[in-house]
């Protein structure tokens, strides 16, 4: 059987034999039995990348990290990680400067930390009873890379058109949905700023196609 280790746009884990591109870290969220006890033990949620160093640890071993994986960045980034300082230290530094320019105006510090960028992070993906935080608006106000629901299922707006997520890729929506059309967004709104500065995440082949 799976581990529930796989992390949807709404940030919740699902136990599916998909693995996806990337890794993530919430700290020690599962128990001996290898089964999931915790949404997060820190408020630092990062993507990493699968191999780094030659570093081979046993999945959700003992007294060690939990390891998620998501399918691609932008479904990472809906959920409310951001990239890790460590292994992704390129991507890192662009993102916490991104982060920074594109929502001036919105944070009390003019010059964050990563920390208050995580508490902020936090703070937008949700709320006090552990449920996912949203937020409404129009489909034409979003950038691309941003994950909407509708309907009970989870669209990246990719290359103007809307994408069907699932574990394994995109599939092309069927439906064709007004511009002015308020949806629920997934996607954290100092996020959705930082795609609409121009930061695009990094996304499935699938959604290319």
């Amino acid at each position: 059987m799976p581990l529930q280790n796989r992390v949807d746009p709404w940030g919740q884990l699902q136990a599916v034999n998909s693995r996806g591109a990337w890794l993530g870290n919430r700290g020690i969220i599962h128990n001996e039995k290898k089964q999931i006890v915790a949404q997060w033990r820190s408020k630092a949620w990062i993507t990493c990348q699968t191999q780094f160093k030659g570093r081979l640890n046993p999945v959700f071993a003992p007294n060690s990290y939990s390891q998620l994986f998501f399918v691609d960045e932008a479904t990472a980034f809906a959920a409310g990680h951001r990239p890790c300082a460590e292994c992704r230290r390129d991507r890192y530094k662009e993102f916490k400067a991104a982060w920074v320019q594109s929502n001036r105006g919105q944070i009390e510090n003019e010059n964050p930390t990563v920390i208050d960028i995580d508490k902020i992070l936090h703070s937008e993906r949700v709320f006090e009873d552990k449920k996912k935080r949203t937020f409404e608006a129009q489909i034409g106000t979003l950038p691309q890379g941003t994950i909407i629901e509708h309907e009970g299922k989870a669209l990246l707006l990719w290359q103007e058109k809307l994408h069907e997520w699932s574990f394994d890729g995109y599939s092309q929506s069927q439906s064709s949905l007004s511009q002015s059309l308020s949806v629920e967004v997934l996607t954290p709104p100092s996020i959705v700023r930082l795609f609409a500065s121009g930061f695009a995440p990094q996304v499935h082949v699938s959604a290319n196609g």
